[in-house]
């Protein structure tokens, strides 16, 4: 039987439950600044903080400039601390001296975003002035494309990582091998990793107060591991520079040099070691040579006082020194690099550091071997 009202009695209405906040919109901002910086870390996304920041862009810049900026790739604007910032003012929340020199920091740091955003801009404008509405996209714009679809996912992926909480690294040479990247690539990506490198130092070492704050929920010992690895990718890429220009033919085409170097066998490059062999072509003729042996872990300095420079002969070396020198060495990692940027000169004040004693070599070269630097 169904119920009803008794005469005269009131039914109370039942209160609708306030529905529970998510996302940004939960934002603790009656905590302050500090308390939203933490929760944009990890509770928001990376599409609301790259939203955020694109209009604070629009209120804080004039059209021009806004307009450069914003054509910058989207990895550009997705720092939790500073779309936190963006947040704050664009929600219009209470201003402080605290807040003020977050906003200034933050204006700061996409104003350095204008030249660049202004090169992309204008070559997208010449895209769509193209004949019969056809895109032909010049070399340096597929490029950039290509950076942006590859080497650049890579590193947000490695940013989202962080931002988890999760130790996480890249190697930055075997990603660029695998993604098929010049040694031109490493522009745009060398400044994005130097821009994380310059933010984890400047929390680690308190020289930024709006650093040290957007990374406070980081311990030091994390921060100065995020530190060392940006350093290793840096490395990695100055070591895919060097192996671009190793790897440029020579300028000098000799008949005679082709045939001496025709019976060569070397190895071309080396992922463990994040070496490549110049072009074999460049040692006749030379005096001074560096080779690797991957295998054994040899670093070697031939050199010669012939007249005619060195000379090969189906897999050896010729007319090399008998003052030539190898070492075995213990952290080839570390010594590699720096024996890629020493000029011959600089390579004996770094071979007197060596703490193992130098051998005699036999001038054979074999598929173990990478052709390091001709030296000069």
């Amino acid at each position: 039987m169904a119920l009803t009202a008794l005469k005269g009695v009131k039914l109370k209405k039942r209160a609708a439950r306030a529905k529970a906040r998510s996302g940004i919109n939960a934002a603790p901002v009656e905590k302050g600044m500090v308390a939203v910086k933490d929760f944009f870390q990890y509770e928001v996304d990376r599409k609301d903080i790259l939203t955020q920041q694109k209009q604070f862009v629009k209120s804080n810049f004039n059209k021009t400039d806004a307009k450069y900026i914003l054509a910058n790739p989207e990895w550009n604007f997705t720092f939790p601390y500073r779309g936190a910032i963006a947040f704050w003012y664009n929600t219009g929340q209470v201003t402080t001296e605290h807040s003020e020199e977050s906003k200034a920091h933050l204006i700061e740091k996409l104003a350095e975003l204008r030249s660049s955003g202004k090169a992309i801009h204008d070559a997208k404008k010449l895209e769509a002035k193209s004949s019969n509405n056809v895109v032909t996209l010049s070399p340096q714009q597929r490029l950039q494309r290509k950076i942006s679809n590859t080497i650049m996912q890579d590193l947000l992926s490695l940013e989202d990582s962080w931002i988890e909480g999760e130790t996480a690294s890249l190697d930055v040479y075997q990603a660029f091998g695998r993604h098929g990247l010049s040694g031109s690539a490493t522009i745009p990506v060398r400044a994005t990793i130097e821009g994380w490198l310059l933010d984890f130092e400047d929390a680690y070492h308190k020289r930024c107060e709006q650093a040290v704050e957007g990374y406070s929920h980081i311990k030091r010992p994390e921060l100065n591991r995020r530190i060392k690895e940006c350093k290793a990718m840096l490395t990695d890429l100055d070591r895919i520079k060097a192996a671009k220009k190793a790897t440029r033919k020579s300028g000098t085409k000799v008949l005679s040099m082709d045939k001496q170097v025709a019976r060569l066998k070397y190895k071309k490059e080396d992922n463990d070691f994040k070496i490549v062999s110049i072009n074999p072509a460049q040692i006749v003729g030379k005096s001074r040579l560096l080779v690797f042996n991957t295998k054994y872990k040899m670093l070697v300095e031939y050199f010669t006082e012939a007249v005619g420079g060195f000379e090969i002969k189906g897999t050896t070396i010729k007319n090399f020194s008998p003052e030539s020198r190898e070492w075995k060495l213990r952290k080839p990692l570390d010594i590699l690099p720096k024996a890629l940027a020493c000029n011959a000169k600089q390579f004996e004040k770094l071979a007197s550091e060596f703490t193992t004693k130098p051998g005699k070599p036999n001038g054979r070269i074999n598929e173990n071997i990478i052709l390091l630097k001709v030296l000069t």
